[in-house]
């Protein structure tokens, strides 16, 4: 497939990419740290300027507390509100998930009734205050199946002890699989199995958990990523998202070596289309 013929590819299909975030006002870069309420708008409008560029349609996204191990409620619903202001300031094109720390299990579950309920939202992250199969999740994955919602957790299988010191709660595929295996019915998400870690290991320990999807996104472009993903997984359970590596992202859909229909399969998240549309827009 040429060039020409891979850009027609993206004007016929639509494309959702579902793990992209936003920030709150004040804050600097991808650091936590902002006791505001209220969105960078700035970064948000420029994240609809390269989903134009690049011919993405619609983006799932979070904020979540990632430095913050014992995140309180009052953070996580403060972030949400940025979500919800993002949504709010771009409907139809930004949709969003409910970050919460499953520790304070009441308010919890209160927020995500709040954030699906009454602000639309259409999935939750979690971050790693806690593994995914620790039983402290459990409240919130029975939630989540009530309200029939993905969980995104993010996930790495990490090799480099620098990183597993700072993330010593990293789920990677094991959890992932341990979970979807007391909870069939619910629909999980392992996050960004580009975004570092061994991602082969991760693919291969989901790949008889029909209820665990990926995510592609992440800065990590090996060339057979995309391709192992598909033999293993199937197209239909990887969702396209790119992390923050836009171009890229797009990129190694395209570059891949796997069918057209794949692809299609991929960039348009087929299989999550329905989570989307239940929010009415």
């Amino acid at each position: 497939m040429c060039i020409k013929e891979k850009m027609q590819l993206l004007k016929n299909t639509p494309i959702v990419s579902w793990h992209e975030h936003v920030r709150a006002a004040e804050q600097i870069g991808d650091c936590d740290v902002s006791d505001s309420e209220r969105l960078d708008t700035e970064h948000c409008d420029a994240q609809i300027k390269l989903m134009d560029e690049l011919g993405i349609d619609k983006i799932v996204v979070s904020r979540p507390f990632a430095a913050e191990p014992k995140c309180p409620p009052e953070n996580f619903i403060r972030g949400n509100n940025v979500v919800y202001e993002a949504t709010q300031r771009h409907p139809g094109r930004i949709y969003g998930q409910a970050f919460v720390n499953p520790g304070f299990c009441k308010e919890t579950l209160v927020e995500l009734e709040r954030c699906v309920k009454e602000l639309g939202f259409v999935g939750v992250k979690l971050y790693h205050q806690y593994f995914m199969d620790d039983p402290a999740m459990f409240a919130l994955v029975e939630k989540c199946i009530e309200l029939d919602i993905p969980i995104l957790m993010h996930c790495a299988h990490i090799m480099d002890p620098w990183t597993r010191k700072r993330q010593p709660r990293c789920s990677d595929g094991v959890h992932m699989a341990n979970v979807a295996r007391r909870y069939p019915e619910a629909t999980f998400i392992m996050g960004h199995i580009g975004g570092g870690g061994d991602w082969q290991w991760a693919i291969k320990a989901i790949a008889d958990s029909p209820n665990v999807y990926a995510d592609i996104g992440g800065s990590v472009h090996d060339r057979p990523l995309i391709e192992e993903s598909v033999r293993y997984l199937g197209a239909d359970r990887l969702l396209f998202a790119t992390d923050g590596a836009w171009s890229s992202g797009i990129a190694k859909v395209l570059g891949a070596d796997i069918s057209e229909e794949d692809k299609k399969t991929i960039l348009s998240g087929r299989a999550f289309s329905r989570f989307l549309n239940k929010a009415g827009k």
